[in-house]
């Protein structure tokens, strides 16, 4: 459910982002203060960004028409309310997508020839005006009490001083993969309307907050053996910069002990921020100190990056003395290593409600050698969100593609955007290959281990030099 909820909101990451900085810019305690260009601030808040993720959801669930029935329904719960409606977006989006999909199993083969378009507007507009009906006069006032509640209740932790404490759940959660879920399906929601009131919120950097990772990795860097020693500064690199969190879970997996460090980061640095009374205007996505900086408000920027400095000051240490009192050899290291990599990735998948030994049962296309089956005219990575580390393994795809002379485009996408075409790869992690090939019947299936770190990606290449 968590995964399903920030798929809403991932793909619209962007527009929140865009109203985070005219927010920051325009208002009235911004940095360049706008009377008329500040006006945009509430329309964006209350319509844009309700209607993208009820759009997003509806789509989701039954493409197209899904989507224009999901919008239809999201905007009664937004008139029919005094709060924000993301929430009520995440529920009507979906639940409209779902009823024009049902209206059209029941009735698909009852229609008669030549009548399929008037049925298509009509239904769609008649489930649409029914749903908007009952989420003015029903939803909305639900979910505001609903919203108001978990606002209150936010409200009193941060006020008894207890927020820290979150990170004892956020930080495991995260290495469960459940990031994503936590982040844009919980935080953000609520922090966006937390910052529409105050101009900011600390609930933008419970989760986004890069200090717990990057002194695990410092400290790995520093102390660390083997393989995971080797590889610890590259690391560094993709998660404090790239903000891909991700490439951090296999170090902690690898020693369970290591929550600890990450835990007591995460606590360091939320009270940190409670202290400077710190906040963001907008999510930070993907958390990257660039983003996060990006995403700062005027009198802001002190806290912040204390808050991101002591975090990763105390996650360093107590990583640091876990893995000086490690007496393991570096073999025996190397080979934790490997293994909690492929933890990581199965983990993922269970987070995703994926079977990782089924899937792999019902892949079709494990071998890099079947690229040279069809002439490839694109490259598409393709993960849950499309976003994080399928765009970083789409651009070191796109690099080895272009020093090798092909003019092939490599992009990246989420599972649900993938369109069925001739002369396609696709390559995804192994979780997600079976999935992936239910979207595109017609491409050609390539699966890797980590995007990050394929020596398949060589293989393609050098079959795609094969074919010209």
């Amino acid at each position: 459910m968590g995964s399903y909820l920030s798929g809403m909101v991932m793909p619209n990451i962007g527009a929140f982002i865009a109203w985070g900085i005219i927010t920051a810019l325009f208002i009235e305690t911004g940095w360049w203060p706008n009377e008329q260009l500040a006006t945009m601030v509430d329309p964006m808040l209350k319509y844009l960004l309700p209607l993208l993720i009820g759009y997003t959801g509806g789509n989701m669930v039954y493409g197209q028409r899904g989507a224009v029935v999901g919008a239809i329904a999201t905007i009664g719960v937004i008139v029919g309310s005094s709060v924000p409606m993301f929430i009520g977006a995440m529920a009507l989006g979906p639940l409209g997508g779902y009823l024009v999909k049902k209206f059209d199993d029941l009735f698909k083969d009852k229609i008669r020839a030549g009548f399929e378009m008037l049925v298509n507007n009509f239904s769609s507009g008649i489930i649409g005006f029914i749903l908007a009906i009952i989420a003015f006069y029903a939803v909305g006032p639900f979910v505001t009490a609903l919203t108001n509640a978990l606002a209150s209740g936010v409200d009193w932790i941060v006020n008894a001083g207890l927020l820290p404490l979150a990170n004892i759940f956020i930080e495991p959660a995260k290495i469960l993969f459940l990031n994503n879920a936590i982040n844009h399906g919980i935080l953000t929601p609520l922090g966006t309307e937390q910052a529409a009131e105050a101009g900011k919120s600390i609930l933008f950097l419970l989760e986004a907050n890069p200090g717990p990772g990057l002194g695990l990795l410092l400290a790995f860097s520093l102390f660390g053996k083997g393989a995971a020693r080797a590889s610890a500064p590259g690391a560094v690199l993709i998660h404090f910069i790239g903000g891909i969190h991700e490439i951090y879970f296999p170090y902690v997996l690898m020693k369970p002990a290591l929550f600890l460090a990450v835990i007591s980061g995460g606590i360091a640095g939320t009270f940190t921020n409670t202290i400077f009374s710190s906040g963001l205007v907008a999510a930070a996505s993907p958390g990257s100190i660039i983003a996060i900086m990006a995403m700062t408000p005027r009198g802001s920027y002190l806290g912040v990056v204390m808050g991101v400095l002591v975090a990763t000051i105390v996650s360093f240490l107590v990583a640091m003395l876990i893995l000086k009192s490690d007496k393991s050899e570096v073999s025996i290291e190397e080979d934790n290593f490997s293994s909690k990599v492929n933890e990581s990735q199965s983990r993922k998948a269970e987070s995703k409600g994926v079977n990782q030994t089924s899937t792999t049962q019902t892949m079709v296309a494990d071998d890099a050698s079947l690229v040279g089956q069809q002439d490839v005219k694109r490259i598409i990575f393709a993960c849950d969100a499309g976003m994080g580390s399928s765009a970083m393994g789409a651009s070191i795809m796109r690099k080895k593609v272009k020093d090798a002379g092909l003019d092939i485009s490599v992009t990246n996408a989420s599972i649900g955007n993938l369109k069925d075409e001739d002369g396609l790869l696709v390559i995804t992690q192994k979780e997600l290959t079976a999935r992936a090939k239910q979207k595109t019947p017609s491409a050609t299936q390539v699966s890797v281990d980590n995007f990050l770190n394929s020596p398949k990606y060589e293989e393609i290449v050098e079959n795609l030099k094969n074919q010209l």
